[in-house]
């Protein structure tokens, strides 16, 4: 891990002085108080903002007991096997969980920011951010420690990250398919931007190629890991004249979605078209029939994070910054064999 550099110690009398304003609205403005002008507000922010000023910045003072676990959206199981990982870690560490969806929304994330600040928590666990996003300028410059889950750009050199095997996972899950037969395997991609959407697809690549099966671009569309978008892939590649015999969905509501498209056609899951997922949310297995997944460790991501985040809270080096956790096929009654 590197280490935050040590400057001149910024105070609120400083920021106040810089600011033109009283060491009392400073205090308010961090506090979030309501009866400070807005000019005056965005004055006093930029300062502490552009000086990284928090309330504790000697890193061996008693620790605040709070972690933030911040996402872009929570509207996903998948958003909440995570949380259920990281707080079983805090509440044996006895610490708190704040848990923030951001939006992807530029004044939500200052927001956030100025809430971090005022409630001088202990580190950040950022889920599928950008590394290099400004984001984590902010958090390292106010010297608060961050750990990222499945990150969306290319991980940085100073910022510890976990995810999971997905080019395995997504090499199990196609070759598990080849092996019933299959030769037209469709594939459901998540979101281009996300480093573990685009692994998948190189996964199941490289499935087809280990085999001699010629990848079809055709095969290939895109989806952003929810039901609807699930459902409108596999009714694309339904809807083609040499349709697929198999549909690799590289998440489990994708999947899901794809057994609506299925549904509608009256045809039938595996015996029509065999579907696999990737995730194994606890939903799945009682899907009508079980869905074949591969099993993503997303609590155990999560837990992993916290531990390593409440280590560097309190101040230990990191031997590796880069976690995967392993993925596992679980194979249940969504996918058959090649009916000729």
């Amino acid at each position: 891990m590197v280490a935050a550099q040590d400057g001149p110690r910024i105070t609120m009398t400083s920021i106040a002085r810089e600011a033109g304003v009283s060491v009392p609205t400073v205090s308010r403005v961090l506090n979030g108080r309501s009866d400070v002008a807005p000019d005056t507000r965005e004055r006093v922010e930029e300062l502490l903002r552009r000086h990284g000023y928090r309330r504790r910045v000697n890193r061996t003072q008693e620790p605040a007991g709070l972690i933030d676990l911040v996402f872009n959206d929570l509207d996903s199981p998948w958003a909440v096997e995570i949380i259920r990982g990281v707080e079983d870690v805090g509440h044996a560490a006895c610490v708190g969980t704040v848990v923030s969806a951001i939006h992807r929304r530029p004044t939500a994330t200052r927001q956030w920011l100025r809430n971090v600040q005022a409630r001088n928590t202990d580190g950040v666990i950022l889920v599928t951010s950008d590394v290099q996003s400004p984001l984590h300028a902010e958090l390292r410059r106010i010297n608060v420690p961050t750990v990222v889950v499945d990150p969306a750009g290319v991980p940085g050199h100073e910022v510890p990250t976990v995810g999971a095997a997905n080019w395995s996972g997504a090499l199990a899950a196609t070759e598990h398919l080849i092996s019933l037969g299959h030769r037209r395997i469709g594939f459901i991609a998540g979101p281009r931007t996300l480093v573990c959407s685009r692994t998948r697809l190189d996964g199941y690549r490289a499935a087809l190629e280990a085999s001699e099966i010629a990848v079809d671009p055709q095969l290939i569309v895109q989806g952003d890991f929810y039901h609807e978008s699930g459902f409108k892939g596999a009714a694309e590649l339904l809807s083609l004249a040499n349709a697929p015999t198999a549909i690799f969905a590289s998440s489990d509501q994708m999947a899901l979605g794809g057994y609506e498209a299925v549904r509608q056609r009256g045809l039938r899951v595996p015996d029509d078209l065999s579907i696999i997922g990737f995730d194994d949310l606890p939903e799945v297995r009682w899907s009508s029939p079980p869905l074949t997944t591969v099993r993503q460790p997303l609590s155990d991501m999560g837990a992993l994070a916290a531990r390593t985040l409440l280590r560097l809270a309190g101040g230990e080096r990191i031997e590796s910054l880069r976690f995967e956790l392993p993925t596992q096929l679980v194979v249940r009654d969504s996918t058959g064999p090649l009916k000729v």
